[in-house]
């Protein structure tokens, strides 16, 4: 696999929640953390992702923000 992302987490499919037209798709990384993502049902379709998958998690973004008070 090849891919211009320089920030990527490897782990394991946790679990897959579908709605309507989007999943939420956790992945377990080897440390333990879960990593959540928002994808389309059509491309956990397309990519076969299931409890155990082996998968990676990639961030590409301009921003992530979090914030307490």
């Amino acid at each position: 696999m090849k891919i211009s992302a320089r920030n990527f987490l490897e782990g394991t499919v946790k679990d897959v929640h579908k709605g309507a037209t989007t999943a939420h798709v956790e992945i377990e990384l080897k440390g333990g953390g879960i990593v959540t993502s928002s994808i389309t049902n059509e491309a956990v379709a397309e990519l076969g992702l299931k409890q155990g998958t082996h998968a990676y998690a990639v961030i590409k973004s301009s921003d992530v923000m979090i914030a307490v008070k």
